[in-house]
């Protein structure tokens, strides 16, 4: 008989399984998470509102900035558990940033999805992560949007 907490344990770790598996057959995988990311950040280096926040960072910060955004979209997607950190802290330090950017962050995102997802699905699912990840840090760093001004 097993104990109430290796039960719940187990019963996570079937979800996780399951999420990791419907993401396949999606057509989401490590490999194409690598090449989105990669996609993903060129274009936003090279773009001129959001290039600014790359603009001053040394060749080994970027790398590892991306290492991380890596290890933060497999925990996310594929349910890895292997991101550690504060995106909050991150985003914060970001000097300038401004709530616009955040829209202008995922029309770059849904255009990286638009080229890059191996289906619609993948694409979708991707990128309503990613708006579940923008809204999160828009709350916590400029608080709830006021859905009265927004068009």
């Amino acid at each position: 008989m097993s104990s109430p907490l290796n039960s719940e344990k187990e019963c996570r770790q079937r979800t996780l399984a399951q999420r990791r598996e419907a993401a396949a057959i999606i057509g989401i995988d490590e490999a194409y998470l690598l090449r989105m990311i990669h996609f993903f950040v060129a274009r936003v280096r090279a773009d001129k509102q959001l290039g600014r926040f790359y603009a001053a960072e040394d060749e080994g910060h970027r790398a590892r900035q991306v290492a991380h955004m890596i290890t933060f979209w497999l925990s996310n997607t594929l349910e890895t558990d292997e991101y550690v950190g504060d995106l909050v802290k991150v985003h914060r330090q970001l000097e300038g940033l401004q709530r616009e950017d955040f829209d202008h962050w995922l029309a770059l995102f849904r255009a990286t999805l638009d080229e890059t997802a191996p289906t619609v699905a993948a694409a979708n699912y991707l990128m309503v992560r990613a708006e579940r990840v923008a809204d999160y840090l828009e709350t916590e760093l400029f608080g709830k949007r006021d859905e009265t001004t927004v068009g």
